[in-house]
């Protein structure tokens, strides 16, 4: 398993995003008094670290996930109540067999999540 590290800058619009808006789970996450925060979410098979450990990671960064459901996952998205841009359900460049949807985190990390379609 490999596990993607995206740079987190505030903890709350973290949350708005990968809880409220992806529909994550936080799964543990740890942080010194007044320290910097290490924490894991996760969405279904979709594990996630979010830093705000400067050293540990860069904004920047981009992880696919495949994902079931992808048209409903994108229904969902679309139908929230949201200050984030309204993803767009597309085939990919690399094969007309493969959908995605790809969003950006409020930190600049991309988020792609993509379905093998018929």
């Amino acid at each position: 398993m490999v596990t993607p590290i995206f740079q987190i800058l505030d903890y709350q619009q973290a949350l708005d995003f990968y809880i409220d808006w992806l529909g994550f789970r936080i799964d543990w996450q740890d942080q010194s008094v007044r320290g910097p925060l290490y924490m894991q979410v996760s969405r279904g098979g979709i594990v996630l670290h979010l830093s705000s450990h400067p050293e540990e990671s860069c904004a920047g960064a981009k992880a696919m996930a495949e994902i079931n459901g992808l048209i409903a996952f994108h229904h969902m998205l679309t139908q929230k109540a949201s200050a984030y841009p309204s993803p767009v359900l597309q085939k990919t460049c690399w094969s007309d067999k493969v959908m995605q949807v790809e969003v950006t985190d409020p930190f600049g990390n991309i988020l792609v999540f993509a379905e093998l379609c018929a």
